[in-house]
Order: structure tokens, then C-alpha cells, then sequence
């Protein structure tokens, strides 16, 4: 018995299922993982020979009689409802991908699929062409929108791989973005399987002939002619051209976290258990694992020890983190100031520069994203005020970040913030941000230190995707020393107008100052990019810090204007 087979057998006899349903599950499961591993011996052919491709080698006469689907299914159908039920109890999220060919049937069996679930634990989204509002941000920005929380499923017909393959195919999506795209792609995918995501992806094959002739049929009846469209008579008749992007699409992204399962669909009924074989398959080893969680947090724990070991010559790359980081906080100058006639002369014409900017980023339909991270009392909220100030209300949004509540605690840490990115020629304000991960969450104990680590690149990552999407991407740390911030604290104690401004959790945080000291200045090493940069701002002096942050926002947009 392979692995494969091990990990499902377990479940299967906890479930007590009756001896001979045990047997034909076996038999169907043994059947497909045969199958799964000779298809992924052919995909690994791919990459060393330039022959035939992986869609060229799948067997497209598979077929299933009626008596033995019947009886196959029989089995499968209470099962996938078991294993959903067990998935929500656990609070695994699952999100399946049905990708494929026209009219290979995805929607009939998605339709099928869905038959066996609890309508009130899943969701299905049919994808499109984008909308006119999802144009208007980065092209992940609507599948971030769409991902399942703790113990639900999501079904998606059709994905984000549009974008790399219909797209592709109508020119809608240019050759010089394609790398753009996979990683884009590869690195959403990676984010959400490390978060704890299961991805299953399946793509529907069906040969040109099958396709054309299911296309006659659908165009025989008035009733069902609307469905063909000419772009996909177009497909059918270059079919070689959108089968290669295909080829190349199932290539690139089918990786460990999230790999492809190739259907052969010419034959539904023998699609539809293949589909449900694969699906119980994956649950059952990841309902596995999960249960199992206790007892791989130990062994997990030895393991990060050796690799923390083994990672301290790339932690010298870095240098020691307490060196470099505090070689920048170091540097800024907190003595820096700024009389009182002088800031009023500056920040009346900078914000009037501003106000005339904000029209043109409008106009030139230029998204802007702006975070604000800083000590507590640093002044963020003044230097948000300044920069809004003389701006047009339509334009912008301020998002203050608080820690998540139960509805966002379900989702990967990052949905918040991509629910609430601009669109094209609009600015997004955050006062704290996403680094709430490496920051808050990492010194206080609210994530592991794998998650935190992995955090580096996760938010890296999301930065490019909004640069290559056209956004400026500013990031503004407001630097105090603590002599300062016990000035403001008391100062705020002492004034009934601003007493709600202090709590008791600013001061148990100034308690660790050298602790977030470290944090802060780690987050600066490792985030602070040529398209995402980190200005730190001397704060000391209020009316200097507000300068800088709107001197160094008119002049980043100034240079994006100027590219457009």
C-alpha cells in the first residue's frame, strides 16, 4: 500500500464505513492515484524533452459506464459531506479551482460537486472578465476579495490564471506582463497554502474535435446557442495556439503547494469521479495532518532550532540585526526643528501643491497607497491631518488599523488590507498597516515565529504587486526617542480634550521599547525597497516632521507624474 493509500485509510475506518463501501473506495482511490502519478511522471517528461506536451500525453478515451459510476459514486457523494463537516469543525479552509477548456464541462461539474455539500459552508464564484472597478487595481485585487475564511469552501470557475491564458489568448493581457503575472500568481498561491489554505486546481481536457462538437450541439438550440461565443469559436479554431499557453500556464504553476490535477473530460461521468477521488483524497491528508498538529508542534520545534542553526550565515547577510538596526534608527537626527513662522509659510504652499497633484493622479488615473507606522504619540495623526487637509474628500481614504476582530481573525492576515487598496487615481491612507505582522503580532506573541519571518516576504510581495499595478507605495516610520514620548503621554493625561488619546496599553508598550526597538529596525532592513521605500521621519518636533512627510509625498508623485 502506497502513502498515498495510508493516509486515507485511517479516516475511512473511523468513519466505520461497511466493509464493502471500504473496498470500493479503495479500488476508486488506488485507480486515480494511479492515474495522478503517471500524469505527474508526464509533467516531469515536460521539462526534459521538447516533444509532446502534458495535455498532448493525457488519454482522452477514458470513459465510465453508467452501472459503475452509479456505484462508485454511491460511496463518494457521503463521504466529501463527512469530510467537509470534519474540515469546518477543524477550521481548514479549501478553495477549488476549475480550469479548463470551453466547454469542458466545468460548470456541470462544479454543479455535481456541490450536490454532496452543505450549501451553508461553501460559495461559488464564477470569473469573468473583469469589471471596470476590478480593472482598477491590481488584477489579484478581486481573488483577495474572494478567499474562503477558517472552514469554509470556495469553487471558482475559472481563476486568476485567466489573466495568463484567456487573456493572453485575446491580447487583453501583453507578453511583457507575463512574467509579472506568474509571479504574481506563484507568490498569491504560496500565501495562501502557508497560511493554511488547501488549494486544489483541476484543469478540464477535451481534444479540438470534442470541443467543436459541443459547440455545434449548444448552437443547434435557440435555448442554449447564447452560450458560444465568438471568442471561443475563435479558441477552437487556433485551438494548437490556446492549448500551448495552456501548456505553459499548467507548466509554470504547478507547484508542491499547489498542484495541477489534469482531467480527462471527454467523458463526464469518468470526470466527475476522478474529481471527487481527488478532492477526498486531499482532505482526508490534510484532515490527517491537522489532527495530528500537537504532536508535529514538538518535532516542528526541534526542526526550527537546526534550521535557525543552519540560517545563522544568512542571518550574518543581514548582519547582526541588533548592529544594522540599530545603525538606522541611529541615523535620524531628532535635533532637527522648525519655527513656528516657517512651518506655517511651508505647509500652506506644500498643501496646495498637493491639492493640485491629487487632480492630476485623478486624471492620469494613478492609485496611491501611504502607510504610517510609528512609536505611540509619535504623530501620525497630525501629519495625516496636514496631508488630507486641502485634498478632495472623494479622492481618499484614511484606514486606521486596530487589531483584527473575529471576522477578519478568520482570514489569511493580509485580506483587510487588500479589501481596502485603491483604485486607479484615488489614494489610500493607513494609519498602521500590514506591519502589524513583523511588529505588534511578533513582540507580543500573537503569531509564531515562522509566521512572522515569512511575513518579510509575504508583505514584500503584496508591495509589488501594487507598484507593478502603477500605484506609489510610501511608507512612513515617525521616529521619537522615549523622553519624548513620556512628554506627550503626560501631556495627554493632563488634558481632559485629549485624555482619550492615552490608554493603559501605551504605556505596557513603552515598557518593551527595546524589544520593538529590535522589531522596527529589522522591518526597516528587510522591507524598505526601491519600489516600496521606508522614510523614516524625525519627530521630535512636530512641525519639521509634517514637513517631510509632505515634501517627500509631493516629490515621489511629482516623479511618478512625470513617467506617465
Amino acid at each position: 500500500m502506497g502513502d498515498d493509500e495510508r493516509n486515507c485509510e485511517p479516516l475511512l475506518k473511523r468513519d466505520r464505513m461497511d466493509v464493502v463501501g471500504y473496498q470500493v473506495f479503495h479500488r476508486i482511490h488506488t485507480v486515480f492515484i494511479l492515474d495522478k502519478k503517471a500524469a505527474d511522471g508526464k509533467n516531469k517528461d515536460k521539462k526534459d524533452q521538447e516533444g509532446r506536451g502534458m495535455l498532448e500525453k493525457i488519454d482522452l478515451t477514458k470513459k465510465m459506464e453508467k452501472a459503475e459510476y452509479k456505484a462508485k459514486m454511491e460511496v463518494l457523494k457521503p463521504q466529501l459531506g463527512k469530510l467537509q463537516r470534519q474540515c469546518r469543525e477543524l477550521g481548514i479552509p479549501i478553495m477549488i479551482v476549475m480550469e479548463g477548456f470551453d466547454a469542458a464541462g466545468k460548470g456541470v461539474q462544479i454543479g455535481k460537486l456541490i450536490q454532496s455539500l452543505d450549501p451553508r459552508g461553501f460559495e461559488v464564484f464564477p470569473i469573468k472578465e473583469e469589471t471596470r472597478e476590478e480593472a482598477m487595481h491590481p488584477f489579484l485585487w478581486r481573488f483577495w476579495l474572494k478567499i474562503p475564511s477558517k472552514g469554509r469552501i470556495t469553487v471558482y470557475d475559472g481563476s486568476w490564471y485567466r489573466k495568463v491564458c484567456n487573456d493572453r489568448f485575446e491580447k487583453k493581457t501583453r507578453e511583457s506582463e507575463l512574467e509579472i503575472c506568474y509571479r504574481s500568481i506563484c507568490s498569491f498561491e504560496k500565501q495562501l497554502t502557508d497560511d493554511g489554505i488547501l488549494l486544489i486546481k483541476f484543469f478540464l481536457d477535451i481534444d479540438q474535435k470534442e470541443q467543436k462538437q459541443r459547440f455545434e450541439t449548444l448552437l443547434a438550440s435557440k435555448e442554449t446557442a447564447w452560450r458560444v461565443t465568438k471568442t471561443e469559436l475563435e479558441k477552437n479554431k487556433y485551438y494548437d495556439r490556446y492549448q500551448s499557453m495552456a501548456e505553459e500556464m499548467l507548466r509554470r504553476t504547478d507547484t508542491r503547494e499547489a498542484p495541477w490535477t489534469i482531467v480527462e473530460a471527454t467523458d463526464r461521468r469518468y470526470a466527475t469521479v476522478k474529481i471527487y477521488t481527488v478532492i477526498l483524497q486531499m482532505l482526508t491528508q490534510r484532515i490527517e495532518a491537522q489532527t495530528q498538529e500537537k504532536a508535529r508542534r514538538a518535532a516542528e520545534e526541534v526542526i526550527r532550532t537546526e534550521k535557525e542553526t543552519a540560517c545563522q550565515a544568512e542571518e550574518k547577510v543581514w548582519s547582526d540585526t541588533e548592529k544594522l538596526g540599530q545603525s538606522v534608527l541611529a541615523k535620524a537626527d531628532l535635533t532637527r526643528c522648525c519655527d513656528r513662522e516657517t512651518y506655517e509659510e511651508k505647509c500652506k504652499a506644500y498643501q496646495k501643491k498637493l491639492a493640485k497633484l491629487h487632480g492630476e493622479l485623478y486624471r492620469k488615473r494613478i492609485p496611491v497607497v501611504i502607510g504610517f507606522e510609528g512609536w505611540d504619540a509619535a504623530g501620525k495623526g497630525g501629519a495625516i491631518r496636514r496631508l488630507t487637509e486641502k485634498m478632495d474628500p472623494r479622492g481618499y481614504v484614511v484606514s486606521p488599523t486596530a487589531a483584527p476582530n473575529d471576522l477578519e481573525k478568520g482570514y489569511h492576515y493580509l485580506w483587510r488590507f487588500w479589501r481596502k487598496m485603491p483604485k486607479d487615481g484615488h489614494i489610500a491612507i493607513f494609519d498602521r498597516t500590514w506591519y502589524g505582522r513583523v511588529l505588534v503580532e511578533r513582540v507580543e506573541g500573537f503569531c509564531s515565529q515562522e509566521e512572522w519571518k515569512r511575513a518579510y516576504k509575504e508583505i514584500n510581495d503584496l508591495e509589488r504587486d501594487l507598484a507593478d499595478a502603477g500605484a506609489v507605495v510610501l511608507k512612513f516610520w515617525m521616529q521619537i526617542d522615549q523622553a519624548e514620548q513620556k512628554k506627550r503621554f503626560l501631556a495627554r493625561q493632563e488634558d481632559p480634550e485629549k485624555q482619550w488619546k492615552i490608554t493603559e496599553e501605551d504605556w505596557r508598550n513603552r515598557e518593551k521599547w527595546t524589544q520593538y526597538e529590535e522589531a522596527v529596525n529589522e522591518m526597516l532592513i528587510r522591507t524598505s525597497t526601491e519600489y516600496a521605500p521606508w522614510i523614516v521621519v524625525e519627530g521630535n518636533d512636530k512641525y519639521y516632521a509634517r514637513l517631510k512627510v509632505l515634501k517627500t509625498v509631493i516629490e515621489a508623485l511629482e516623479k511618478r507624474i512625470s513617467k506617465k
